[in-house]
């Protein structure tokens, strides 16, 4: 076996090798994000610090989805350079095979896997829940007409008064309260009676609360209203499904699950993540061992260009894969523990297979 000292010292290469991927990225990210803050903000009375504030809590989420690929680069960086300075070939002449000297890296990935979907998921899910709040209150402190941007999202509803869509700027407490609201009001006929902009929605028994609310009704004018009721047949789990699960962390999903269930909402979306989040340590072990299928053969012999590509091109496949994999599952068309840990299995049996022809013949 490989001797603690020799382990020690490949496990530290990788780890440094994620970390300053994972930190360089990041910080490319956080500069693009601030300067696409600055544009939105645009002649809007925001100080500096607000908007860094807002790039600090956008950036776990951002970087969540990065992990993967800063464990791919980090660990084809990691076995070039040890076998450009011969290390790898010393360890093959003293009789430790290519399995033990990717284990440190193998273990390290699994350990990153699991504190990323235990600890960094939920810190992220409430990140993104804060940067939310504080997107709404600089977007939509306007005076006069109400901001109504094409960004956002988009709700359809239907009730006893017939159907409505509402269109919203940013969301609060999984969905419940919305702010930059514009809602769009048909009559049974399907025809449009009246459109209302609002500055924040809340959700409660039967109906959304619209507040400091211009009302356009057709046929009769405008009108100015403190607080403006809408019709809704949609509940606060319903809400939170249809609004996708970003917020939700690790620990909440189950009990997420068991409510929508509970009031006979589908709850895929919701399956799918958790378990999506259960299998990115096996994810992050198929990466290491792409990485090393395609990285760990003698510097000397050459070929290291169309290595590294190959293992770009497999870990990007890998990731491609997974994420449309999720897409059917979200859509129902796979179950989701099939849609989440298909992609996984899969590449890590490819990496093992690869490895094994090459080492073991």
């Amino acid at each position: 076996m490989i001797g603690r000292t020799l382990g020690l010292y490949f496990g530290r290469l990788f780890l440094n090798s994620v970390v300053g991927i994972y930190v360089g990225c990041a910080f490319l990210i956080m500069l693009v994000d601030f300067l696409e803050l600055s544009r939105r903000v645009g002649d809007r009375d925001v100080d500096t610090s607000t908007l860094f504030t807002l790039v600090l809590y956008h950036i776990p989420f951002y970087t969540e989805q990065l992990l993967p690929f800063a464990v791919l680069f980090a660990g084809i960086g990691t076995f070039l350079t040890l076998s450009r300075r011969l290390e790898l070939v010393v360890a093959r002449a003293s009789g430790i095979s290519a399995w033990q000297f990717i284990a440190p890296a193998c273990l390290i990935a699994l350990v990153l896997g699991v504190l990323s979907t235990t600890i960094y998921n939920p810190i992220s899910a409430e990140f993104r829940e804060r940067s939310s709040a504080i997107e709404a209150e600089i977007f939509n402190r306007d005076t006069g007409m109400f901001a109504t941007s094409s960004a956002g999202f988009w709700i359809r509803q239907q009730s006893a008064d017939g159907q409505s869509i509402i269109q919203a700027a940013a969301k609060q407490d999984g969905g419940r309260q919305l702010s930059g609201v514009t809602v769009f009001v048909f009559g049974k006929n399907g025809k449009l009676t009246e459109r209302a902009e609002a500055r924040t929605a809340q959700l409660v028994a039967g109906a959304w609360e619209l507040r400091d609310v211009r009302v356009l009704t057709i046929g009769v004018g405008m009108g100015h209203y403190d607080t403006y009721l809408v019709a809704t047949n949609l509940t606060p789990e319903q809400v939170q499904e249809t609004l996708q699960s970003d917020t939700v962390s690790f620990w909440d999903l189950p009990a997420a699950i068991e409510t929508a269930e509970r009031v006979g909402f589908g709850a895929e979306r919701y399956r799918l993540q958790y378990q999506s989040l259960l299998a990115r340590p096996l994810l992050l072990l198929a990466m290491v061992l792409i990485a090393a299928s395609v990285s760990l053969r003698v510097f000397r012999f050459g070929g290291i260009g169309e290595a590294i590509l190959g293992g770009v091109a497999a870990g990007f496949l890998l990731y491609v894969s997974t994420k449309l994999a999720e897409d059917l599952g979200e859509a129902g068309v796979v179950h989701p523990v099939v849609a989440a840990w298909f992609p996984a299995v899969v590449g890590a049996l490819m990496g093992i297979l690869i490895l094994l022809h090459r080492e073991d013949g």
